[in-house]
């Protein structure tokens, strides 16, 4: 790993950092903050970010550092795609290629050798935090935006035994049944709608997959996606359905953007402790 920069507030450190990433085959980057300088944390939160983000927007619009300040939990904040690539189509549009990694392992030419987010955050993303940081393997959660909530949703579900909780601001729960999923998945695991159904939330539920603990939604019911593109409703519908606990709270007034996640982020935050304990 490389540190690139560090900045000290609130008693502790906000780092970024690139390295060489053996699932993407890239040098990926990442942020972190420390709330202790010098102590070794105890548990942490994985943060997956959204469409055109990079590890930098959540660190830099949330407001995590003084919710995380003076405790003994760590955040790490990946990419959203690999960088320093020129795939066919990469570059071309905000939510697919560069920026719009999908958290999927893609099969299509070019970008399977490179777009494989679904590994890099589950495995390598997940063993770094214990190599790197000494963060007991009990002891991470997982929680995300958007794209990132998509991203974070099902990589809980395929793994309830690594991710103590699980939790999620406005995702795409249902990718295969929107534009944005089906652009995405065509272009990163082409035409069979079957493989589709590993990456999307509430198919995952259809065929079986859990989390222990109750899966928490902020959703804001003035967001501009709400409800045709992220398709809250069909969650919940199938966790009823399927005996998946949920709670959804749909909050009046609020939309997509980070003045949504920075009002309740601290009751996401408090939501992860509570199962660490």
């Amino acid at each position: 790993m490389k540190l690139n920069k560090s900045h000290t507030g609130f008693g502790g450190e906000t780092r970024f950092y690139s390295h060489d990433a053996s699932k993407t085959k890239t040098q990926m980057n990442f942020s972190v903050f420390l709330p202790q300088s010098g102590e070794t944390p105890k548990s942490a939160i994985i943060w997956l970010s959204g469409l055109t983000c990079t590890e930098a927007n959540f660190m830099e619009k949330s407001g995590i550092q003084n919710i995380l300040a003076g405790g003994e939990t760590m955040i790490i904040c990946p990419d959203t795609s690999p960088r320093g690539l020129d795939l066919p189509g990469e570059h071309e549009d905000y939510d697919f290629g560069s920026g719009a990694g999908f958290y999927v392992n893609a099969t299509t030419e070019g970008y399977k050798d490179h777009y494989q987010m679904y590994d890099y955050v589950n495995e390598e993303i997940y063993e770094l935090l214990q190599s790197e940081f000494k963060v007991p393997a009990d002891k991470i959660s997982i929680m995300g935006h958007s794209m990132g909530g998509h991203g974070a949703l099902i990589i809980g579900l395929k793994n309830p035994e690594k991710y103590g909780s699980v939790s999620a601001f406005a995702p795409i729960v249902n990718p295969t049944q929107c534009a944005w999923g089906q652009k995405a998945f065509k272009g990163y695991l082409g035409n069979d709608k079957e493989a589709w159904k590993a990456y999307d939330a509430c198919e995952l539920i259809k065929s079986g997959h859990r989390h222990p603990t109750e899966l928490l939604i902020d959703q804001g019911a003035a967001d501009e996606f709400y409800p045709e593109s992220l398709l809250t409703n069909n969650f919940k519908t199938v966790c009823e359905a399927h005996n998946q606990k949920l709670e959804v709270n749909l909050i009046e007034d609020y939309d997509h953007s980070y003045y949504f996640i920075a009002s309740f982020l601290e009751d996401h935050v408090a939501f992860h402790l509570s199962h660490f304990e």
